[in-house]
Formats: C-alpha cells, sequence, structure tokens
C-alpha cells in the first residue's frame, strides 16, 4: 500500500510534474468542515487559471446533523480540464475525506489506484464508531489499493495558527484551508485569489484571516515537503480553449437572477419578484434583493400562495411578476397558476426541482416536476414551459421565459433543478448590445377597448395598466365573454375562450427554434433525447459511444410546452428511442401520447445526475437488445 504519514515526511526536493487533460476531485467531510467553501475557493482558482470546469455541491438535508455521522456529511466535487467539461465527473481520480464519516459515504466512488488524502487526526475511537468503522481502515488494510495520503490535519492546523491567539475551536475552522493549500499545490493552482477572498471576507477581524492564510500557506508547504505515493506526480492541466470575451463562474441560479432582469431590460418594464424562502430556489430571492438599482422589487411573502399572488398583482400593474419556487411549492401555487392563466397575464414561475415527493430529498435533484409544470393544474389550464440545460443556459432560457410571457400574455414556467442551480461552470458574459430586444407595448388607446381585445398573430390580450385614462376594466378568476371582457357563463363562450387560450400556446410553437439533432447524423438506429440538466451526461455518453462506432444520435429539448413544431419528425427518423430522466418517466409519457413514438425510458431517481458511463452502457445495452 502507497502511504505517507505526516509525522514521517521527508524533503524529496523538486518533484516531477506531469500534464493530464484532466482531473476530477471530490472533497468531502462534516457539514461543519468547510467543504462547500473549500470546493468554492478551488472552483475559483481554477477558473481565474483558464481550465474548463463543471462542478457538484453535494449536501446534506439536516440543518445540524450530529457530528461524525454519515448524515452529516457535505461534498464537494469538481472537474476540470483543458477541453470542454459537460459534467462534474463520474469517479473522483481524487478523494479527501476530512473524517471517517466522509471516508465510509464516498469511497465507494474512488477506484483502485486514485488518490485518497484523510485528515488521520479525525479518525478518533468516537468518530470511527459514529461511522460503523469497527477499526480503523487507516490501520487496518482496508485502503490497500489506494494511494494514501494520510496526514493529521487538525493538528497541522493548530499549529499554523497557534501565533493569532484564536480559541482551538476557532482555530480548527481553519482546517479547510489548510486542505484547500495541499490541493493547490497538488494541481498547481495560484492561492492569491483565495487570499485576496479570505482578507476582504474577514476585514473587521483581521485576525482570523491571517490564521486562515497561515493554514492554506502551510498546506501549500506541506505538499513541498511530502513524500508522494510511488508513481504520482504533481499534476498539471493546461488552460482550456476558450472563445474571446469576459467570463465569469457562475451558477445556474445566479445565472437565472441574471437573466429575469436581462429580459425585463429587453421588454422595457419592471420586475416584481414575489417568493417563499425554500431549498434550492432561495438564491434567486438572494441575488435580486441586491439588485434593486436594476429596477427590481423583492419581496419575501409568508408562503407560497402570497408570493405568486403578489406576482400576478404586479403583473396587474404593468411590471413583470415572477416568482420562484421549488416542487412542494409549485404544488401551493397551482390554484393562482389557474388564475395567471384565466385572467391572462404575463408571468414567469421558476421551479428549481428537488428531489419528492413531499418535503423528500430537499437538498438533492430530481426532474419530477415535468409533468405537474405541463398539466398540473385544474381543467384546461395550458402555458408554456422550458428548461435549462447548463448553469449558463439558465441566463439565455430566463431572457426567453420573458420574452413569451410578454408577447403571448401568459404564465410561463422555467425549470431547473438543485444540480443547475448549485453548479457552477464558465460562463461566456454576453454583450448587452447583442441581448435580444422585445419591448412591451401597453395598451393606452381607449377606442374599441376591452380587456380580452386579442393581437391577431398571439392571441395574447391588450396590456392595459390600471389608472390609464378610460381604459378603467376588470378582470379575475371568472370566465370573460369573447367579444366584451365581461364575466361571462356562456357555455359556447366558455367552449370558445378555452380552445382559445389553448390554441394561444400552441402558437408559441411557431415562434420557437426547430429542433434539431444535437449530435451524429439526423436519421439512424438509436436517437437519445434528453431534457434539463441531463444535457452534459447524455452527451458525453453519445459521443463516447459513437467513438466505439455505434450508430446513435442525441437531441436535447428545451421548449417543453408547446414542443417545439418537427420534434414528431425528427423523431421518427429513428427505429428506437432512448429517454434518459431522473424522474419515473414523465418526458417518456408525453413523447409517446403526443407523437405515438416508439420511446423507451430510462430512470435514475437517486437524488444524483447521471453519470456518463451510465448512459453509454445503457445505449450500448438497448442497441444490442
Amino acid at each position: 500500500m502507497d502511504h505517507v504519514e505526516s509525522t514521517t515526511s521527508k524533503v524529496t526536493g523538486k518533484l516531477p510534474t506531469e500534464e493530464i487533460d484532466s482531473v476530477v476531485i471530490r472533497f468531502a467531510g462534516d457539514s461543519g468542515d468547510g467543504m462547500q467553501l473549500t470546493g468554492t475557493q478551488f472552483t475559483q482558482a481554477t477558473a481565474l487559471q483558464g481550465n474548463d470546469l463543471a462542478t457538484f455541491p453535494d449536501f446534506p438535508a439536516e440543518i445540524r446533523a450530529p457530528a461524525g455521522t454519515t448524515f452529516g456529511v457535505s461534498a464537494f466535487q469538481i472537474q476540470f480540464a483543458s477541453f470542454d467539461v459537460l459534467t462534474p465527473g463520474d469517479a473522483p481520480d481524487a478523494l479527501v475525506a476530512m473524517n471517517p464519516a466522509a471516508l465510509r459515504v464516498h469511497l465507494k466512488d474512488l477506484p483502485r489506484g486514485g488518490l485518497l488524502i484523510v485528515n488521520s487526526g479525525a479518525f478518533t475511537p468516537g468518530n470511527l464508531k459514529k461511522a460503523g468503522y469497527e477499526t480503523n481502515p487507516i490501520e487496518d488494510g482496508s485502503l490497500d489499493g489506494y494511494r494514501l495520503v494520510s496526514v493529521d490535519i487538525s493538528k497541522a492546523t493548530l499549529a499554523a495558527t497557534q501565533p493569532f491567539g484564536l480559541s482551538q475551536k476557532e482555530a480548527l475552522r481553519c482546517k479547510n484551508m489548510w486542505t484547500l493549500g495541499l490541493a493547490f499545490w497538488l494541481y498547481d493552482r495560484d492561492r492569491q485569489s483565495t487570499i485576496d477572498g479570505l482578507r476582504k471576507q474577514f476585514a473587521k477581524r483581521p485576525e482570523i484571516a491571517d490564521a486562515n492564510i497561515a493554514a492554506l500557506n502551510a498546506g501549500h508547504a506541506y505538499g513541498e515537503t511530502i513524500e508522494l505515493p510511488s508513481g504520482m506526480s504533481r499534476l498539471i492541466v493546461p488552460k482550456a480553449k476558450y472563445e474571446p470575451g469576459l467570463y465569469r463562474n457562475t451558477t445556474g441560479n445566479e445565472a437565472t437572477a441574471w437573466g429575469l432582469i436581462a429580459g425585463c431590460q429587453s421588454a422595457g418594464i419592471p420586475m416584481m419578484l414575489g417568493s417563499y424562502p425554500i431549498t434550492p430556489a432561495s438564491d434567486i430571492l438572494h441575488y435580486l434583493s441586491a439588485l434593486k438599482h436594476f429596477g427590481v422589487v423583492t419581496f419575501q411573502a409568508e408562503d407560497e400562495i402570497a408570493a405568486i399572488c403578489a406576482a400576478i398583482g404586479a403583473s396587474f400593474s404593468g411590471s413583470l411578476g415572477v416568482t420562484t419556487t421549488s416542487g412542494p411549492g409549485m404544488a401551493l401555487k397551482t390554484e393562482a397558476m389557474g388564475l395567471a392563466v384565466v385572467t391572462e397575464l404575463p408571468l414567469v414561475i421558476v421551479d428549481i426541482q428537488r428531489g419528492g415527493p413531499s418535503t423528500g430529498l430537499p437538498t438533492k435533484t430530481e426532474q419530477s416536476d415535468l409533468l405537474q409544470a405541463v398539466v398540473g393544474r385544474n381543467a384546461d389550464t395550458p402555458l408554456a414551459v422550458l428548461a435549462a440545460a447548463t448553469p449558463g443556459d439558465c441566463f439565455t432560457l430566463a431572457i426567453e421565459a420573458v420574452r413569451i410571457a410578454t408577447k403571448y400574455m401568459t404564465p410561463v414556467i422555467l425549470l431547473t433543478d438543485g444540480y443547475l442551480a448549485n453548479g457552477a461552470e464558465p460562463w461566456r458574459i454576453p454583450e448587452a448590445s447583442a441581448l435580444p430586444k422585445f419591448p412591451v407595448h401597453l395598451r393606452t388607446e381607449a377606442a374599441g377597448f376591452h380587456p380580452f381585445l386579442r393581437d391577431p398573430d398571439t392571441l395574447g390580450r391588450a396590456w392595459a395598466v390600471p389608472g390609464t385614462p378610460e381604459l378603467l376594466h376588470r378582470i379575475g378568476g371568472l370566465e370573460k365573454d369573447y367579444d366584451s371582457g365581461n364575466i361571462s357563463y356562456d357555455a359556447a363562450n366558455h367552449h370558445k375562450m378555452t380552445k382559445t387560450r389553448a390554441a394561444k400556446i400552441a402558437g408559441i410553437a411557431r415562434d420557437i427554434p426547430l429542433q434539431t439533432v444535437h449530435e451524429g447524423e439526423d436519421s439512424g438506429d438509436m436517437l437519445v433525447v434528453s431534457w434539463g440538466s441531463t444535457y452534459g451526461a447524455v452527451l458525453q455518453g453519445v459521443r463516447n459511444a459513437r467513438r466505439r462506432g455505434l450508430k446513435v444520435s442525441h437531441a436535447h429539448v428545451r421548449y417543453m410546452s408547446p414542443f417545439p413544431r418537427n420534434l414528431g419528425e425528427v423523431l421518427s427518423r429513428f427505429k428506437k428511442i432512448l429517454v434518459p430522466e431522473m424522474n419515473n418517466g414523465q418526458l417518456v409519457k408525453l413523447l409517446r401520447a403526443e407523437y405515438l413514438a416508439p420511446a423507451e425510458g430510462f430512470n435514475k431517481i437517486s437524488g444524483q445526475p447521471f453519470r456518463v458511463s451510465e448512459i453509454e452502457s445503457k445505449i450500448r445495452e438497448t442497441l444490442e437488445a
């Protein structure tokens, strides 16, 4: 077994380096060990170094599970590379385990021969028992076959921070920075961005900043002196080749917030966000509340129903109402969505999907709200539904949601999920002048006005702001007369209004891009259809399968309702259709119902995203069958 002890490490001089294309590293520890911060800082340094990357923060639902237990393990995985990265990676090349519980939860994913860094100082009898170990895995030979670096990070951190007068509890909080310093050394990352961030974060407590920086530097210095396991070198990942432009590292929630603002700027109207905090959607409320200078009003409501109703009221008054939520919140908002449909007001509902039902797996990812979004309301209540593919795509589709909502006077649901919301990638900031413009024209002329007077092309009704002279009107949940806008209980009129509302949404298909085959031939043996966050894993899986000679293509659907008008024709050109989804088979039901397509589902409902290897294996299995 390759095994390095901190007590016996020795200076080895300048170690060899090796240039490789990509690395997958996973940091794992107790919820109090700062693994999300460690991963975020590593990500920031990696982005500044010019690598492409994708991240996967994976944290527990418990606010604070008992320290040292497997329930409280928090992890952060990142893949960084010199090429276009589509996923955070399947199995890690390196695992950092800060305690026995983290080792127990995540060791199964580390391939034999992988680098394993453990904090031996946390492998106490009490922690071993909490994690379910009868013996110490560092000592009993169970880690044979891994490239093990065992170091008492806790002790090393206390030594590094001793000059700054911190309590032991405060000093031990710096051990994630010690770990980060070692990781920076192993993968040749620059520490300066982290140092600058620490000084800014702890400007009012410079001793905390100094202690963390000392721990960071100590971890880096330790890397310079250790004897690495045989066959290992410092790893250098060259810069990725990007299109010229200004980039920033962004998460899906951050990109969604910026996209909503950009959409309202393009429409020329203010935005009002009515939201109730819910995981994993709350960050959008946090981001937008700090951006009031862009004409954003944020309102944290007492519940989900109040949040969407306030947003509907804002739309009635001439702003764009927006509400953000996750699965259980969507259920609570359903009645008000019907109100927005029958009043035909523009509204954007952002649903960051999570594991369910009910509270379910609140910090884990899932795609199980598709049917709820498309058909999950009482009566016939059609509206538009979009689904983002990547964290950066959240920006683009947020703008598109605003465009469709204001042009067609309809609610629009934008689906993302926990994987996109919390994951990050380098995103090229677009030029403001290149963003689409779709200014809203509010009704001001009184002649011939009634509130359901429609645009002949879009079937969108007139939008008149309350208080506009001579345009006094009322809207509400009761059915309205097609020709006057007055309340009507006439049977024929209700039939006509229902059909008109449905035709308006169906007509959006004329105004969205045609469906394309993203990878591979336009016809053939198999088409793999993805939607939402399955995009990266499916695309990479298809590419891998094609390199092995399999005749398979890939299409990704972003417009879920209405579908692109040529989607059925695209599906008809393939003998087999495979639909991977993080649910129990929802898009596959819609495709079968709409097109009688011979679609087969491939479902994963574990709270974890698909791995590329899973997609590739299923493609091979389906083709062979």
